[in-house]
């Protein structure tokens, strides 16, 4: 019995060594306690590794993270099919013209598990959505975000103006959760 378990164990200890050797200079999420709001003090926050892919709105133009440097990230996972993306919408486009107004950030959707696309954008449409969206099926973005959990839908990542991640929500968020963080950050030192 002894012998069938050693080379599964000696396989997941080779895995367990390629994890531990993590140089820790990109995010890695984690949920202290299954937490639904973690907030990151400057000191502690590491960037988000680069990311891009095509527009939902403007199929064939590519959005990249880089395309905002400088200026405070706040990312939405969403889905059309999802009844708090619905709810949140709102707030998120009250968000984006706060952000706007101030010239300080914007908001930037990932479209995740709208097969259809066309779907999606008449969601976009409907609701009067200014802010871009990538179209990200399968959430390959989750990756980038140091593993943000893809099956937690909305999620809301609000990164710095050096796109570290500074508060992550695993729920429906408000326009006042929104603006709380992105005011702050505002004010930080690039």
């Amino acid at each position: 019995m002894l012998k069938k378990l050693a080379a599964p164990l000696a396989g997941l200890l080779v895995l367990t060594g390629c994890a531990a050797g993590d140089s820790g200079d990109t995010f890695a999420f984690h949920s202290p306690g299954g937490q639904v709001e973690i907030f990151y003090d400057a000191a502690e926050r590491k960037p988000v590794t680069e990311f891009s892919g095509e527009s939902l709105m403007e199929p064939g133009t590519q959005v990249n993270l880089s395309d905002f440097d400088g200026q405070v990230v706040v990312l939405n996972a969403w889905g059309q099919w999802c009844a708090p993306c619905r709810a949140e919408v709102d707030d998120l486009q009250e968000a984006q013209e706060q952000l706007q107004a101030d010239g300080t950030g914007t908001i930037l959707g990932i479209n995740v598990r709208d097969y259809n696309p066309q779907i999606a954008r008449d969601f976009v449409t409907d609701n009067g959505v200014t802010y871009p969206s990538i179209y990200d099926p399968p959430f390959k973005t989750a990756v980038n975000l140091g593993g943000v959990p893809s099956s937690v839908i909305p999620t809301t990542v609000i990164l710095d103006k050096q796109h570290r991640p500074a508060a992550v929500f695993l729920r429906e968020v408000t326009a006042a959760d929104i603006i709380e963080v992105t005011d702050r950050l505002a004010q930080e030192e690039a």
